[in-house]
């Protein structure tokens, strides 16, 4: 039997890089996916094209720092699956560049509510739907939640999630919803591409980690399957490092 055989899952951000991973994977591993993005364009195009080849997944566009959205996104998902079972914060922005002087106000309230909001408006709004049987919440964080030097915004973003991720799981223990964060390293993405491709970044990048690469989506996404699935059934709370042993050092 499939890893995730007739489970339902939303994953956010999924238009691309590790969204679009975790999508595809957890629907060939038997899962209903809802997928979902602002970028609601870009996303139909690869779910479309899923379709083709025999892996049907429903998406919606989504601002993840709607609460009105996040309402339309899980009773779209209750209504074609009929229950809820995983939740996946994918979606995140990061400002590359960004130091405390040149952050305005504005720029730091968009990251805190697409990074930090959107997951725990879709924990709120799931969590009912999830008492009854349990369920898994996998918030994607980052290696910037567990040491600085990503810039304000996003460094406190994602470590606000860590302990967001925490403060769930030992609420929601008692109804076998079970809630971890995964914090990956360099990972090759469209948010990081940018980054890797400017002159000497790809160098940079790998030069920090012990492996001497840059992370792959599916790396990711693997992670993220093992902490959706039954296997983590005693899992909780847990923080998963996916960086080729960046914070090691």
């Amino acid at each position: 039997m499939k890893r995730l055989h007739d489970k339902v899952a939303i994953i956010t951000g999924a238009a691309g890089g590790m969204g679009a991973a975790m999508a595809k994977l957890f629907a060939a591993e038997g899962a209903n996916v809802m997928a979902t993005d602002i970028q609601g364009e870009k996303l139909s195009e690869w779910v479309d094209e899923a379709k083709k080849v025999g892996v049907p997944i429903a998406h919606m566009a989504h601002d993840v720092a709607s609460e009105n959205e996040w309402q339309q996104v899980v009773a779209r998902t209750l209504a074609l699956y009929g229950h809820i079972d995983i939740l996946i914060n994918n979606a995140g922005i990061y400002p590359a560049g960004a130091t405390t002087e040149n952050t305005t106000k504005e720029q730091w309230d968009r990251v805190i509510a697409i990074n930090l909001t959107g997951p725990f408006l879709g924990s709120k709004l799931c969590i009912p739907h999830m008492k009854a049987n349990g369920g898994s919440i996998v918030n994607i964080s980052s290696i910037a939640g567990l040491v600085g030097g990503n810039g304000p915004a996003y460094t406190s973003s994602k470590g606000g999630l860590r302990l967001l991720t925490k403060d769930l799981a030992v609420e929601l223990a008692k109804y076998n919803i079970r809630v971890n964060s995964i914090h990956p390293g360099g990972v090759l993405t469209p948010m990081t591409e940018a980054i890797v491709s400017m002159e000497g970044g790809d160098e940079i990048v790998k030069n920090m980690c012990p492996m001497g690469r840059i992370g792959n989506v599916m790396e990711v996404a693997y992670g993220a399957l093992y902490l959706a699935s039954a296997e983590a059934t005693y899992t909780t709370g847990a923080e998963l490092v996916i960086d080729g042993g960046l914070v090691s050092r």
